[in-house]
């Protein structure tokens, strides 16, 4: 391994739109089309690493500039890679955004901070990737090694519509799930085919007692089986309450059903049952509060937006430190992203819960092979860096419909996606139930 198979000489940024299926949750549906970004970093040598975000345009601004930046530097200086972001990143329009939720991610307040950790973490991933590589490593090494070969990963349930309104986007074979019959009937299909143990439902769309109804279909279908909710906030203290009552024989966890710490710390006090979050702890600083206040047992980190894979490890060991179980949460991604959770999460000790992902809904892809599941897991690979390859017609497939958008799709919108199907619809304030 040399010094020009190390220094970047080169980083490629690809905005792509991938195809989204029609998948409700509280704030509205899915568009047909979710932004993402391609991050590859190229060594003087020729090594090119992989790295995904987010891939809207406030993510693009911020992007932009740090891969400018980044030229002439070392694929292992990833210490200075977040101060040098917050350097070259700091000034921007996009960075200064505060205190807006985060309605395409469905994880509580956004910040300057989380935007741009969000963008750092695709940077990070590319740059293991690319050392990995270079080394002739995986990058779970490069962490400190893997303790586990197979990393689980549970059914991501949505409550669904057969197709998007007016037939925009993709097609596919999955059909409508809007009541219980309908989410027992995809969690079979998803067991079926991918082998999964446990199944989380994404609630926040229905009456609490309709999708009280769906978990206990779903408990009569797989018995024994770990089973979670997940409203997004939309419930009150005491509708919470009601919920965790109901369903405290069948729930592995109940996730983020307030919308707040305080929110969650009122609920934690007064039920058994264990609540996680990925919108309450999002950031170190919030860790704090929630912890102390005994507001959250399972933190579901991201590596996205918690600014790569080893802050992941660092979150990891806080949690272990206070006695808090970590998972990890799951948006709209590809393969990339799924590669890199699978690597982080195969060297931490204290992952107790299988890991969420929306990979199964994702029908297209980048690389010139798919990553699989096999009995809900993904096997954790040896192969140098992430162990995943570019297939560049797909990429440039995916960038030209980003391309020739009339930008309706550039930016996640849940709720506009709904005002096509129901012109009246609004974000509905929280608590919603």
């Amino acid at each position: 391994m040399t010094r020009t198979e190390l220094t970047i000489g080169e980083v490629r940024l690809t905005p792509i739109l991938v195809a989204d299926p029609p998948l409700l949750n509280t704030q509205g549906v899915h568009q047909p089309y979710t932004p993402r970004l391609i991050v590859e970093v190229v060594t003087e040598g020729g090594v090119t690493g992989l790295g995904e975000t987010y891939g809207d345009t406030k993510y693009l601004d911020l992007a932009r500039p740090l891969a400018d930046a980044l030229t002439g530097r070392s694929v292992t200086d990833l210490n200075a890679l977040s101060l040098l972001a917050a350097e070259v990143c700091g000034d921007s329009p996009a960075a200064t955004a505060a205190d807006a939720v985060d309605v395409g991610g469905l994880r509580g307040v956004q910040t300057a901070d989380k935007l741009r950790l969000s963008v750092l973490s695709g940077f990070e991933v590319a740059c293991l990737d690319a050392w990995g590589k270079a080394a002739g490593l995986p990058v779970h090494a490069l962490l400190g090694g893997k303790v586990r070969d197979r990393v689980d990963y549970s059914a991501y349930l949505f409550y669904r519509w057969a197709e998007h309104p007016g037939g925009r986007g993709e097609a596919d074979d999955w059909g409508a799930a809007v009541d219980p019959a309908g989410v027992v009937a995809q969690a079979r299909k998803l067991a079926d085919t991918y082998g999964f143990g446990s199944f989380k439902l994404k609630g926040g769309v229905f009456e609490p007692k309709e999708e009280i109804a769906a978990v206990r279909a779903l408990a009569e279908e797989f018995p024994g089986r770990p089973l979670r909710l997940d409203p997004n906030g939309a419930w009150s203290v005491e509708t919470s309450l009601m919920v965790a009552e109901e369903l405290r024989d069948v729930l592995e966890y109940l996730e983020d059903p307030a919308g707040t710490t305080d929110r969650m710390a009122q609920v934690a006090a007064r039920t058994d049952i264990p609540l996680a979050t990925n919108m309450c702890v999002t950031t170190f600083d919030e860790i704090a509060e929630a912890f102390t206040r005994g507001a959250v047992q399972v933190v579901l980190s991201d590596h996205h937006y918690w600014g790569g894979l080893r802050n992941t490890r660092e979150l990891a060991a806080i949690c272990r430190t206070f006695g808090v179980g970590v998972s990890m949460h799951s948006n709209t991604h590809l393969g990339i992203s799924l590669a890199a959770m699978t690597h982080v999460a195969a060297t931490v000790p204290n992952l107790h819960h299988a890991c969420d992902s929306h990979y199964p809904w994702q029908t297209e892809d980048i690389l010139t092979e798919r990553l699989t599941f096999e009995n809900g897991a993904v096997a954790v690979t040896d192969t140098p860096g992430l162990g995943v390859e570019l297939d560049r017609d797909r990429l440039a497939a995916l960038h030209r419909r980003w391309l020739d958008d009339d930008g309706s799709h550039r930016d996640r919108d849940d709720a506009a996606a709904m005002r096509l199907a129901d012109p009246e619809w609004t974000t509905p304030a929280v608590p919603r139930w």
